[in-house]
């Protein structure tokens, strides 16, 4: 059992980064598994930091493959794991993401996007979205929550480890480079302070209790021989999940009830649109915002209802249209016309959307 650190409401100014080693350890994580990357790198600093006053563990891998395998090997022996990574280092960490979904592993990872493809920059992006949301070779029966600061980094690493033991899907917080970086206040908390229950960690090999008298004998597999095999179980997994949207689906709405204009946004580029959004209501323009939150599994009703509401919508994002292609799968049939304002590896900021909002008032979409 770990120390836990934060044990009354704490107000602290740290990076990122920071906080989600922190938030981890309120979430009674036990190890980390990692290999540096920028710009997640702190989250193993301050982890390793912090392990004399904790009394957790931490392994530096020699890569990032090794990384995720090591961590679902910890889970399964029933450790209370997490990994962190970025930029490629998500791309060849797939492969144990994979397994993790394939067998259904409480795997928890924090994703501090930057800039790709491949090295590209260490800095931002919103360009590892489609690849965490469906990355790996299967059918993206991932939870993916996207935060847009501190806080959020803070509650929504506590809920990670409580949505992937609930449920026992892949669980992300979606981040990126600026909030790693950065540093903002932050109200730390414990979560039973909030009435938060940690799911308990349970081993998934040898358990504790004797086969057939204390519990039922398990079967964790990674392989099917038959193809009408795996789909039967696959079969199985998308109920699950697809049952997941209207227990954990979460979004966020700003001034969007009487919005003209329709904003979609997620993570920090969302927090950029409502300094926009204050502005252009400032200005006689009726603009909201509509945040998704959990990226899979998307809020599609309320998203449907926000989008015909409005007469016309923004996509923005610091990719090219990876969120917004997910969108507009879930809201297929809809008919309002859309605009477009994408900064591929490049910050969006409040003027930027501004601008674009102002134009788009003048001169209505028509696609």
């Amino acid at each position: 059992m770990v120390n836990k650190l934060i044990k009354e409401d704490t107000k602290m100014f740290l990076t990122g980064n920071e906080v989600l080693a922190y938030a981890a350890n309120a979430a009674e994580a036990e190890f980390m598994y990692g290999y540096p990357i920028t710009p997640q790198n702190e989250i193993m600093h301050t982890w390793c930091k912090l392990l004399p006053k904790t009394g957790a563990g931490f392994l530096q891998t020699e890569d990032e493959i090794s990384a995720g395998f090591s961590t679902l090997g910890g889970i399964l022996a029933g450790k209370r794991a997490f990994t962190a990574t970025a930029g490629p280092g998500n791309v060849i960490m797939q492969d144990a993401m994979s397994m993790a979904e394939m067998m259904r592993i409480p795997f928890v990872c924090a994703v501090m996007q930057r800039g790709g493809p491949s090295t590209a920059t260490v800095i931002y992006a919103q360009q590892e979205t489609r690849l965490t949301c469906y990355g790996g070779n299967g059918e993206g029966f991932r939870i993916v929550y996207s935060t847009a600061g501190h806080q959020d980094l803070f509650d929504y690493m506590i809920k990670a480890f409580n949505t992937a033991w609930t449920y026992r899907f892949p669980t992300y917080v979606l981040a990126d480079g600026y909030q790693g970086k950065m540093r903002e206040p932050v109200n730390m908390y414990d979560p039973a302070s909030r009435g938060i229950t940690m799911v308990p960690t349970e081993a998934s090999l040898l358990p504790d209790g004797e086969i057939g008298k204390d519990r039922k004998s398990m079967h964790w597999r990674n392989t099917y021989n038959m193809e009408e095999e795996l789909m039967e179980v696959l079969d199985e997994y998308k109920v699950d999940f697809e049952a997941l949207e209207d227990k954990i689906a979460e979004y966020e709405e700003y001034k969007a009830d009487d919005a003209e204009i329709l904003v979609i946004a997620h993570g920090i580029v969302a927090r950029s649109a409502r300094t926009a959004i204050d502005e252009l209501r400032e200005k006689g323009i009726k603009a909201g915002l509509f945040r998704p939150i959990t990226l899979r599994p998307l809020a599609r009703k309320p998203l449907k209802e926000a989008v015909n509401r409005a007469k016309q919508i923004l996509f923005t994002e610091s990719a090219d249209g990876q969120m917004a292609q997910m969108i507009l799968e879930a809201i297929y049939g809809c008919t309002t016309p859309y605009s477009t304002l994408y900064k591929m590896g490049v910050g969006v900021t409040g003027g930027d959307i501004v601008a674009k909002v102002e134009a788009m008032a003048k001169q209505p979409a028509t696609v």
